[in-house]
């Protein structure tokens, strides 16, 4: 009997590739590239799949529609507005007191700093660049569903909401300190 010969022609790059080959029929996805957590040098990066589904600034983001530092002052401020919601909740005066419940949380200093920035972007923005920043980041709404929710349903409207949008994207960066006043100058002379 003869010896089993063995195929040598595999590929190395291959073996690391972990990405995922199958995803659910309904996923919308993008590759991303994210810092390696098993890196042994700092600053090596990896690719990454990234579920855009019910992320509207990740898909702005994937999509080229938008840049960095837009995309990283749209994160800065949900990470804010999540800080800022998990603070002290109102009692309510109907319910018996019950023994044992449990107390409320203090704020805390980072809280504390969630809220002033959050104030401080609300007057930077105004009232409806608030609004629309809120809708999007917040609850997620498409460009469309902002349009009926303010009963203006063309496509104009939506233009006007998307262009207003980025706008506002805009100024979160400079809020947060991705941009310069310089870079967003020379951005809106390239649109």
């Amino acid at each position: 009997m003869g010896r089993v010969r063995r195929n040598r022609s595999y590929k190395l790059a291959q073996i690391y590739d972990r990405r995922s080959r199958e995803v659910p029929f309904n996923a919308e996805v993008a590759e991303v590239e994210v810092d390696n957590p098993l890196a042994l040098d700092p600053g090596e990066t990896i690719m990454a799949i990234r579920s855009i589904r019910s992320d509207p600034l990740g898909r702005l983001h994937s999509h080229h529609q938008i840049d960095e530092a837009q995309y990283r002052g749209g994160r800065a401020f949900q990470n804010d507005w999540e800080r800022a919601e998990r603070g002290p909740q109102a009692m309510d005066p109907t319910r018996e007191y019950v023994d044992g419940a449990r107390s409320r949380e203090p704020v805390t200093e980072s809280q504390r700093q969630a809220v002033l920035r959050l104030n401080r972007v609300e007057r930077e923005l105004g009232t409806d660049g608030a609004a629309l920043v809120h809708d999007v980041l917040v609850l997620g709404l498409t460009m469309d569903q902002i349009g009926q929710r303010r009963a203006v349903r063309t496509q104009r409207w939506n233009d006007y909401f998307a262009r207003r949008f980025r706008e506002c994207l805009d100024r979160l960066a400079l809020i947060y300190g991705f941009a310069t006043e310089a870079g967003t100058q020379r951005a809106d002379q390239r649109r």
